[in-house]
């Protein structure tokens, strides 16, 4: 199996089976965004115990990346650090925005590495981004230092 097949798998086995789908409670913070250029939507809620992401759990309705790509990220940042949280968002953003021209570090992106290929669609991005955005803007609202991040959070809005 090629690469390239093999990130389509992952992100077509995110899709069917969303990691932590669902609203949860307790949480810290919740958020809601929408991507305006597809109409995907996503709300997302945050608990974190003490520095470490203890939960993200969600609920939305969108493409197949915009819901791997939440899933994915689900995975990734639960049981981390906001620190690690926050630069795993930094790899992610860095990789989505560079037009497929990034060597991403699978070290730090783990199986969000799969959404490369989508950074050669400048129309799939946002749709890529937005839970990314979303868990951005959530660990801002628990109070959580997101500086890794070099943008204010803006609910609604995609980077």
């Amino acid at each position: 199996m090629d690469v390239e097949a093999m990130y389509q798998d992952i992100i077509l086995d995110h899709y069917r089976e969303k990691h932590h789908a669902g609203l949860r409670e307790p949480y810290g913070a919740q958020v809601h965004h929408v991507n305006p250029s597809c109409g995907d939507e996503l709300t997302l809620r945050v608990r974190l115990d003490g520095e470490t992401v203890g939960d993200v759990s969600y609920e939305g309705d969108g493409c197949s990346i915009s819901q791997a790509s939440t899933s994915v990220m689900t995975d990734l940042v639960i049981g981390r650090s906001v620190g690690d949280a926050m630069a795993a968002f930094a790899a992610f953003r860095a990789m989505i925005e560079s037009g497929g021209r990034a060597t991403p570090d699978e070290d730090v992106l783990e199986d969000a590495i799969a959404f490369n290929g989508v950074a050669q669609f400048p129309g799939r991005v946002k749709c890529a981004m937005l839970a990314w955005s979303a868990l951005r803007d959530a660990l801002a609202r628990t109070g959580a230092d997101i500086a890794v991040a070099d943008e204010t959070p803006q609910e609604g809005h995609l980077p």
